[in-house]
């Protein structure tokens, strides 16, 4: 379906009580005429625990299957996926308003684009939000200057990779979510921007979620080890995309 917008979320047991809010960031969306969204919630997990929070809409879809972390989660969903345009939705997060329309109408108006990202707020326990300094100015984002920036500056990028939104085309030619552990999304964001220039809204379209169970609040996602493996492929990834000629995108509707 080519005027739809497929929102992946991958969810395990412990942040199902969060999908209500997610979806209720969903239906506040407001899109162009003639388009809508299909939401693909894919468990990471065969459980109980995430069905009963799953909402009765016809344009959600549910799927389980074995626990492999939120990549396997992501990619498996995927394969569900019907719009040309994959946005990403953690299940404890939150689109902002207009979220949705910004990012299509960034792509829409940059054909030669093949992702987009917005500012990102942290969502504190409190109710409080914490924005980042660091945002780079609304527009294009140059091949490799994301990469570059993640090097320079303590592996931590200036666009958030929660945030993202990306030709459905592309995130297909890249296999999807990198088979890590954790750091998964920026794995696939530094290949994103190794191939193909992107964009960046300075207006706020997410709400991250800060709170105890999530998997970046847990000893292991910190280890040093298992960190700088993560950070060493990913680079090596992005600098092997990176020597290619690049994306180039063809509307083939």
């Amino acid at each position: 379906m080519p005027n739809t917008i497929t929102v992946i979320t991958a969810v395990h047991a412990p942040g199902a009580v969060h999908l209500p809010d997610a979806y209720k960031s969903l239906r506040e969306q407001q899109l162009p005429d003639g388009w809508d969204w299909q939401w693909v919630i894919q468990e990471d997990g065969e459980t109980d625990a995430v069905r009963p929070y799953v909402p009765d809409d016809a344009r959600v879809s549910f799927g389980q299957g074995r626990a492999g972390r939120a990549a396997m989660a992501r990619t498996m969903g995927l394969s569900r996926a019907e719009g040309a345009y994959v946005k990403v939705l953690d299940a404890d997060d939150m689109l902002t308003p207009g979220a949705l329309a910004r990012d299509l109408r960034a792509l829409m108006d940059h054909p030669d684009l093949g992702w987009a990202t917005s500012r990102a707020l942290d969502l504190l326990p409190d109710g409080s939000t914490v924005g980042f300094e660091g945002d780079p100015p609304q527009g294009p984002l140059a091949r490799g200057a994301v990469l570059e920036f993640w090097r320079a500056n303590g592996h931590r990028a200036q666009v958030h990779p929660a945030t993202l939104f990306v030709r459905r085309d592309l995130l297909l030619a890249l296999g999807g979510w990198m088979a890590l552990p954790a750091s998964e999304d920026t794995g696939l964001l530094m290949a994103l921007n190794a191939v193909s220039r992107g964009w960046f809204t300075a207006e706020t379209g997410l709400l991250y979620r800060k709170w105890p169970g999530q998997v970046t609040s847990q000893s292991a996602h910190t280890d040093a080890a298992e960190r700088a493996a993560r950070f060493a492929v990913v680079e090596a990834r992005a600098r092997v995309l990176a020597a290619m000629d690049g994306w180039r995108y063809e509307d083939t509707r």
